[in-house]
């Protein structure tokens, strides 16, 4: 959802009241980094599939002064692989309706969870309001439950064998804590996560890493990380690629995260195309598109990305096992010019929650990317890759852009094609926002209504959408302009909103 009309600050985020909790704490003379953390903690009442403090993600903040800075605070891999028969780690399979595909969960898929690490952190570092202002909005949103909106009880039934796993997820997700999924109207009442953000608030970080819950979590049967793995834990702080394009400048995600270097190698092979404004939409505009994300494919499957010409950086992939999946993003602007990007994960849920929390554990440890060489054979006691991206546009005239997308694989694609529009074609946000977008992967060509492909542009299977699709990614998106003011897109491709004042 989008507005004509502009504001002095602004949220663009994947649920109303994920948007409207950051946006209280905006009101309430917090920043954008206070808004983003009460907005995650929203999130994972109001977009629970997505989000979780079970799980992890990355923050990019750009500050009044001009300070760009990464938040690494994603999941990672157990300090000692266990004995597989020890463990538990079970197969399912989730419908959507397009396709069907497998996952693995069970207490032997959950990495090291870095969420609540991140936004302490984050808080410590850029933060204004105190934490436990910051947590009521989610906690008063625990405490009388909310109603499941269709997008989100879509979402909960696509992955419904996980939330109905085990009597901890039942009593949660299904009806009277049966074995029927929450439907769309249904009340989600996580009230046991409204006293855990309070005690958490109160207590701080080492609550989750040497506290009870570290203590309840290493308790769960079958669970593959311990409590050496949760005290160990530390965000990583990063400094961003960076690439230009169109006189804008591109502040991205870096290694060990591959999707901003994905992003950086199209965008590089784009800005060599001598593609115009007027090319939007047209065949010149499909045919650089597929070119390019068909070379960033290649060299993708040679196992490494020279990414060069972005600082100097370079990345090696193979020392970080990859892990993309189901993703949301929270884009906030404040009126002092701060600006964050929020990008986080729980892959799917692992089906168990934590017990007196509400927090659902990630099942990043179940991803089959991850296991190529077969289950249990990841590096030990290292952070994963990911292809969320959340990052910063600064424009020649004085503007800056938060952008960031859900959308697993798709996101490096989905985040080319918005960053394309806003820099080259000129598109206000929401324009580049809705605009039609295709997807290369795999030898074939998804594409949206409104754009074209054919046999002279793709050569492979081509599948035209009817329309758009939560499969093209979710980009929430706030731009400021030089004097202050403010616009934005939430994707309708998955419920977006926008929300300002």
């Amino acid at each position: 959802m989008t507005f004509d009309q502009t504001f002095k600050a602004g949220v663009a985020a994947g649920h109303r009241e994920t948007a409207n909790a950051a946006l209280a704490v905006l009101r309430d003379g917090g920043n954008a980094f206070d808004a983003a953390i009460a907005g995650f903690l929203a999130a994972c009442v109001a977009e629970p599939v997505l989000s979780s403090l079970g799980g992890g993600g990355f923050l990019v903040a750009k500050t009044a002064a001009g300070d760009i800075d990464v938040f690494d605070f994603f999941t990672e891999t157990p300090l000692k692989r266990p004995d597989r028969d020890a463990v538990e780690f079970t197969p399912i399979h989730a419908d959507f309706g397009t396709t069907v595909q497998e996952f693995h969960i069970g207490m032997g898929a959950v990495a090291t969870p870095g969420a609540v690490a991140g936004i302490f952190d984050v808080h410590a570092a850029l933060g204004r309001m105190p934490m436990t202002e910051l947590v009521q909005p989610a906690a008063t949103l625990a405490r009388n439950g909310m109603i499941l909106n269709p997008f989100q009880a879509y979402l909960l039934s696509v992955v419904g064998p996980i939330y109905g796993a085990s009597a901890s997820s039942r009593a949660l997700f299904c009806r009277d804590g049966g074995d029927t999924l929450l439907q769309a109207g249904d009340l989600y009442h996580p009230e046991a996560f409204a006293g855990f953000l309070e005690a958490l608030a109160r207590e701080g970080a080492d609550l989750f890493y040497k506290g009870e819950v570290a203590a309840e979590i290493a308790a769960m049967g079958g669970v593959t990380i311990g409590r050496d793995d949760l005290e160990r834990y530390r965000v990583e702080r990063r400094t961003p690629l960076r690439t230009r394009i169109a006189a804008h400048d591109v502040f991205m995600n870096p290694p060990p995260a591959i999707g901003g270097a994905l992003i950086g190698y199209m965008l590089r092979t784009l800005g060599s195309s001598d593609l115009q404004p007027a090319d939007a939409g047209r065949a010149r505009h499909v045919r650089a598109l597929v070119a390019a994300m068909d070379a960033c494919n290649d060299a993708r499957r040679n196992s490494r990305i020279d990414v060069s010409p972005l600082e100097g950086a370079a990345m090696l992939t193979g020392a970080h096992p990859p892990a993309y999946r189901g993703t949301t993003h929270i884009s906030v602007a404040d009126a002092e010019g701060n600006l964050a990007a929020l990008t986080v994960s729980n892959g799917e849920g692992c089906g168990h929650i934590v017990p007196d929390t509400g927090v659902m554990l990630n099942n990043m440890l179940g991803e089959d990317d991850l296991n190529a060489a077969g289950f249990f054979n990841w590096p030990e006691g290292v952070r994963l890759s990911s292809m969320m991206t959340p990052g910063m546009l600064a424009g020649p005239d004085g503007e800056w852009t938060a952008f960031g997308s859900g959308g697993s694989n798709r996101i490096r694609t989905a985040l080319t094609q918005v960053i394309l529009n806003v820099c080259l074609f000129g598109l206000p946000v929401d324009d580049a926002v809705t605009a039609p977008r295709l997807h290369l992967d795999g030898g074939k060509l998804s594409v949206e209504p409104g754009l074209h492909a054919d046999a002279d542009i793709w050569p492979g299977e081509i599948q035209a959408w009817p329309e758009r699709n939560m499969f093209f990614g979710g980009a929430h998106v706030i731009r400021r302009d030089a004097g202050g003011r403010i616009t934005g897109a939430g994707d309708p491709r998955r419920d977006g909103v926008f929300a300002g004042f």
